[in-house]
């Protein structure tokens, strides 16, 4: 069979697999906290015809993917008014748990940039899927109350909270007073963001690739807090819409190599006659 079709086939499945990766990415134009993707494609092993002249004589036996990309370039701010809506201005993650594990480990800890957080019954801070949001120290943030140690214990009960920009959680006691410092949100800037595995939802999670990714308080990450913002996606239709457009036409090109073969094929076919 001729080397051109077998060419003619990777490169359709690569380009398949580009549409998928931009169809994905026009989906979650909407998303919060979405990252897009790219595609990048590598040439196959070429097949060595001969040694012989001064360069070698090799034919390629087409493309193949060689990554697909996430692009952490922040997204565009929107503004909803929300008190516990919150944007990153800069680098890091917000770091989240899942409800299922332990307390005080971590396990279960995911990255996000999604920040369109909401309090629970039970006074902590979490996603909309219910995932607890931590702080620099790897706890849960309880927004209504805060346990002292001592003998007994101090119990603080507060009516209502602030965020700053620097994520520092305030809560007003009941019946008025100063206000107490309950906690700083976590920060988390792995070594490499494009290495994290992408786990839905809007989340992350750590892999060898993204190295470590240690928790801080938002002035230690040299970041800011968005008050009342959330990030949006960082998918652009136009370039999207364009990237389609080469797609499709490479597609179309490589079905056009198949057609082409089997036509050659068939001239063959029909020498005997």
């Amino acid at each position: 069979m001729l080397r051109s079709m077998y060419a003619g086939v990777s490169g359709m499945k690569g380009f398949q697999t580009k549409l998928d990766v931009i169809g994905n990415n026009i989906a979650n134009v909407n998303t919060i906290g979405y990252k897009k993707s790219t595609i990048n494609f590598q040439d196959l092993l070429s097949q060595n015809l001969s040694n012989g002249g001064v360069n070698p004589i090799q034919v390629g036996l087409g493309s193949t993917t060689s990554a697909i990309n996430v692009i952490h370039t922040p997204g565009s701010a929107m503004t909803t008014g929300v008190g516990t809506d919150l944007s990153i201005m800069g680098d890091g993650f917000f770091v989240v748990q899942n409800p299922t594990a332990g307390v005080g480990t971590t396990d279960g800890q995911y990255l996000t940039r999604a920040g369109n957080f909401v309090v629970d019954a039970n006074g902590y801070l979490v996603t909309t899927q219910g995932y607890y949001v931590l702080g620099n120290t790897g706890n849960r943030i309880n927004v209504a109350s805060q346990t002292t140690p001592g003998t007994p214990p101090t119990i603080t009960n507060f009516e209502s909270f602030t965020i700053s920009r620097l994520g520092e959680v305030y809560g007003e006691p009941v019946g008025g007073g100063t206000p107490v410092k309950i906690a700083d949100i976590g920060i988390s800037q792995p070594t490499n963001p494009a290495g994290l595995r992408k786990s839905g939802g809007s989340l992350y999670e750590l892999t060898k690739n993204s190295g470590p990714g240690p928790i801080g308080t938002v002035a230690a990450q040299n970041t800011e807090l968005g008050l009342g913002m959330l990030e949006m996606s960082n998918v652009d239709l136009t370039e999207e819409f364009t990237e389609m457009i080469v797609a499709q036409r490479g597609f179309q090109a490589n079905s056009r190599t198949i057609t082409t073969s089997d036509e050659i094929l068939q001239e063959v076919v029909n020498l005997k006659r």
